[in-house]
C-alpha cells in the first residue's frame, strides 16, 4: 500500500513534468500546414493559386484546372525550407531542483519538401491525375540543456500525401474536379524530465504519511538534485480525405477559381520511451535503501509504453482570381481559409487509458492572402512576383516552444525558363517576415518544467526549383 501510494503520487508530478506532445512546426507555413506544393506558384506567393492553372501541380490547389491543360505533363518540384527559431530569454525561471541553462541556440533546420504531378487527358473533357506531396511538416530542434528542455527539445512531423483525381470539362467556361488523398503522418517529440523533482514530491508525500522521518527529507532530496533524463514519443497513422474545385472562365482573360480540402482524422499510435536513471548522490547507508525504493516508484510511474493521440487536420478552402492584363502581364489573386480550430487540445493517452500528457492548443481559424504576377518577359522567360499576409493559427495565451508561431509576411520572387516546347525550368525565392513572438509557458507546472519567459525572433527562407516536361 505504501509503495501504491508513492506511484499515484508521483505520476501527478511525472506527468505535469514530461510535457510532450504531438505539436506544430516553425519551418511551414502558419501552423503546420504547407503551402509549398510547387516552385512555380512560389514564384508569386501562391497567389491565384486555385485559378492559374499554370501546370499540373494544380491537382493540389484545384484540381478543376486540370482538364484545361490538353495535354499529357509532369511536374517534378522540391522547395528548400530554411527557418530561423532563436529564443531571447527575459525573466526564465529553472524547474524545481535544476539549473537554469541557455536560450536553446538556432531551433531551426532546413528542411526538403518534394512534390510530383503527372496529369494525363483522356478525351477532350476528361483528364486523370496524380499528385505525390508533403501538406504537413515539422523540423525544430533546440540545444539539450536549453532552459525550456522540460517542455520541448526536438518536433519532427513528416507526411506524406497522395491524391489521385479527375477533372472534367461541362461547359466551354466551366470545369469540375475532384479526388481522393490517402495521407499518411509520423511524428517524433522529444523533451527532458525532471526526475529530480518527481523525486521530491515522492519524498513529500513520504513525510506527510508518515512513512519517511521529516528530518531526514532535505539529504534524500538533496542526492537527486540535477537528476534529469530524455523522454521520447513517437508514432504514426494513415487517413483519408478528399479534395474538390470549380474553374470558369469569366472572359477569354478572366477566370476564377474556388478549392476545398477536406480535414484529415489521425488516431496516431505509438510509443512513449523513458531512460528513467536510478542513480543518486551520496546518501547515508539508512538512508539508501529508502532513497532506491522511491526512485523505483517514480521509475515504475514513467515506464515506457504503447501511448495514442487523436487529432484532426484542418480543412482549407480557396477563393482565387487570374487575369491576364495584356500578352505580358498576368494579375492574380488568393484568399484561403484553414479551419484550424479543429486543434483544441493534443492529449497523449497510455495504452491502459491513463492520460500521459494534455498541451492545450486553442487554435483559431485563419485567413492567407496573396497577390501577385507574372511578366512575360519573352517567349523563354517569364519573371514572377508576390506579397502575402499569413495569419497563425496560435494564441499568444497558447504558444509553446513546440510551435512558436506569429503572423507571417510573405515576399516572393521567382523566374521561369522554356528551354524548349517541352521542357520548363522555375526557381523561386521567398523570404517570410515572422511577427515577434511572446513566450511565458510553464506548461502547467513551473516546478516539473521551469518558465519560459521571453521572445522569438524568427524568419524563414525558401528556396524552389521546378522541372516541368510536356509532352507535345
Amino acid at each position: 500500500m505504501k509503495r501504491d501510494r508513492f506511484s499515484r503520487t508521483r505520476l501527478a508530478a511525472a506527468v505535469a513534468g514530461i510535457g510532450c506532445a504531438i505539436s506544430g512546426s516553425q519551418a511551414l507555413a502558419a501552423g503546420f500546414a504547407l503551402s509549398e506544393q510547387n516552385a512555380s506558384g512560389l514564384g508569386h506567393a501562391y497567389a491565384g493559386g486555385a485559378a492559374a492553372a499554370e501546370d499540373v501541380s494544380t491537382i493540389y490547389f484545384n484540381p478543376a484546372g486540370l482538364v484545361r491543360l490538353q495535354t499529357t505533363q509532369v511536374v517534378v518540384a522540391a522547395n528548400a525550407i530554411c527557418p530561423s527559431v532563436k529564443f531571447h530569454d527575459s525573466g526564465s525561471q529553472p524547474a524545481a531542483f535544476q539549473p537554469l541553462g541557455g536560450n536553446g541556440g538556432e531551433a531551426g533546420d532546413c528542411a526538403g519538401v518534394p512534390n510530383l504531378y503527372v496529369g494525363i487527358p483522356f478525351t477532350d473533357k476528361w483528364s486523370f491525375g496524380l499528385g505525390v506531396n508533403v501538406p504537413f511538416g515539422l523540423a525544430t530542434e533546440y540545444d539539450s540543456d536549453w532552459l525550456g528542455r522540460f517542455q520541448a527539445i526536438k518536433s519532427k512531423l513528416e507526411t506524406i500525401n497522395v491524391n489521385p483525381v479527375l477533372s472534367w470539362e461541362p461547359t466551354p467556361h466551366l470545369t469540375v474536379g475532384g479526388g481522393v488523398s490517402w495521407q499518411h503522418l509520423k511524428a517524433e517529440l522529444t523533451n527532458h524530465v525532471n526526475y529530480a523533482a518527481a523525486f521530491a514530491q515522492g519524498i513529500g508525500a513520504g513525510v506527510a504519511a508518515g512513512q519517511i522521518p521529516a528530518p531526514v527529507a532535505p539529504t534524500l532530496i538533496g542526492s537527486a538534485a540535477g537528476l534529469e533524463s530524455p523522454a521520447r514519443v513517437n508514432g504514426n497513422d494513415s487517413g483519408w480525405g478528399w479534395n474538390v474545385g470549380i474553374l470558369w472562365q469569366a472572359t477569354d482573360q478572366t477566370r476564377y477559381g474556388v478549392a476545398y480540402r477536406s480535414k484529415i482524422k489521425y488516431n496516431v499510435r505509438g510509443s512513449v520511451n523513458f531512460d528513467n536513471p536510478s542513480a543518486l548522490g551520496a546518501l547515508p547507508p539508512t538512508l539508501a535503501p529508502v532513497g532506491a525504493a522511491v526512485m523505483a516508484g517514480v521509475n515504475a510511474a514513467l515506464a515506457s509504453g504503447d501511448v495514442t493521440l487523436d487529432i484532426e487536420m484542418p480543412d482549407t478552402a480557396n477563393v482565387s482570381a487570374f487575369h491576364q492584363f495584356n500578352n505580358k502581364w498576368d494579375l492574380m489573386a488568393d484568399l484561403q481559409y484553414t479551419g484550424w480550430s479543429t486543434i483544441k487540445q493534443l492529449q497523449i493517452v497510455r495504452s491502459t487509458g491513463s492520460i500521459l500528457s494534455t498541451t492545450p492548443e486553442n487554435f483559431r481559424d485563419t485567413w492567407r492572402f496573396s497577390v501577385g504576377a507574372n511578366y512575360r518577359y519573352s517567349d523563354a522567360w517569364t519573371w514572377r512576383g508576390g506579397l502575402a499576409f499569413d495569419q497563425s493559427p496560435v494564441r499568444d495565451a497558447d504558444r509553446t516552444p513546440r510551435l512558436p508561431d506569429n503572423d507571417r509576411t510573405w515576399i516572393a520572387l521567382g523566374a521561369q525558363y522554356k528551354y524548349s516546347p517541352a521542357i520548363a525550368v522555375d526557381l523561386a525565392w521567398a523570404y517570410i517576415f515572422v511577427k515577434d513572438s511572446s513566450m511565458n509557458q510553464n506548461a502547467g507546472s513551473t516546478a516539473a518544467n521551469g518558465l519560459i519567459s521571453g521572445t522569438y525572433k524568427n524568419n524563414v527562407n525558401i528556396v524552389g526549383l521546378q522541372l516541368t516536361y510536356t509532352l507535345k
